[in-house]
C-alpha cells in the first residue's frame, strides 16, 4: 500500500491491519463501507512475523477459538468448517503473515487492489481454511480476482522480503504517531492532522460506521496490549 502519509486536506482513512488478526476479518465489512465514503490506506503491522510466526498446534486453537466465536456473534462473519475443522487441526501449517501482506502490496502495485485481496484472503483463511502463507494459493487467489497470474507471480516476488518488511516498519511507526497499538485500528487524516475512530462500537453495523466517517471528515464524499499466543482480545488485536 501507499505508505506516503496524505498531506492534503482532502481526507483520507488510514487501516492498520494484519492479515491473520481475527477481529481485522470481523471489521471486514466497515472496510467495505469505508471504501464508498472516502481513501482507504491500508497499512499491515506484521503481527505474526519472523519470531512471532506460529505453528499451528492445539494451544493456538484453543486460544482463537472462543476470540473467533466472540468475532463471529458481533459482526456476523462467518467462520467455516474449514479454518475451524481443517486448518486450525493442521499443525503442519504455520500461520505467518507476511506472505499474505506481500501480496496485498503486490496486488495494489499491479491493479490497485490491495484492499480486494485483503478481503479474499481473509475470506480464504477464515472461511475456507487455505494455506494463505503458501505462494501458490496467493497466486490462485490473485487469479480468481481476475489479476494476470504471471504478473502477479512477478511481483509478488520483487515485493517479498525486504519491500515488505520496510512496508511493516512504516506501518509501525505511523501507529506510533497516531498512537495505535493494535489491530485494527482506524484514523482520519485530514490537513496533517490524525484523528483516531472508534471502530469496535460499529462492528456489525457498516452504514452507522460510514456515517461516522462522514461525521468526523464532512468533506469526504462517495467513491472518490501483547497477550499469549495470537495476542488478541475483546475486539483488539495487540502488536
Amino acid at each position: 500500500m501507499n505508505e506516503v502519509v496524505n498531506a492534503m486536506h482532502e481526507p483520507v482513512l488510514h487501516y492498520l491491519y494484519d492479515p491473520l488478526c481475527g477481529w481485522c476479518y470481523g471489521a471486514a465489512p466497515l472496510v467495505q463501507a469505508a471504501r464508498a465514503v472516502l481513501p482507504v490506506q491500508a497499512h499491515a503491522g506484521g503481527m505474526m512475523t519472523g519470531s512471532r510466526r506460529q505453528r499451528v498446534s492445539e494451544q493456538l486453537r484453543q486460544y482463537v477459538m472462543p476470540h473467533d466465536r466472540r468475532i463471529g456473534e458481533l459482526t456476523g462473519q462467518p467462520f467455516g468448517t474449514g479454518y475451524t475443522e481443517g486448518l486450525l487441526r493442521d499443525t503442519s501449517a504455520i500461520f505467518d503473515s507476511e506472505p499474505p501482506i506481500a501480496a496485498v502490496l503486490a496486488a495494489e502495485r499491479l491493479a490497485g487492489r490491495g484492499l480486494d485481496m485483503l478481503s479474499r484472503l481473509q475470506k480464504a483463511h477464515y472461511v475456507e481454511g487455505r494455506r494463505i502463507a503458501d505462494t501458490a494459493v496467493l497466486v490462485e487467489e490473485a487469479a480468481a480476482m481476475g489479476l494476470d497470474p504471471e504478473a502477479f507471480l512477478a511481483i509478488l516476488a520483487e515485493t517479498e522480503g525486504k519491500e515488505v518488511q520496510a512496508h511493516i516498519a512504516q506501518s509501525r511507526s505511523l501507529m506510533q504517531r497516531v498512537g495505535a497499538s493494535g489491530f485494527p485500528s482506524f484514523v482520519i487524516e485530514q490537513g496533517g492532522r490524525f484523528t483516531p475512530v472508534d471502530a469496535g462500537m460499529f462492528l456489525g453495523r457498516p452504514e452507522e460506521f460510514a456515517e461516522e466517517l462522514r461525521r468526523h471528515a464532512p468533506s469526504a464524499s462517495a467513491p472518490a496490549r501483547p497477550a499469549d499466543v495470537a495476542g488478541c482480545d475483546e475486539g483488539f488485536c495487540a502488536l
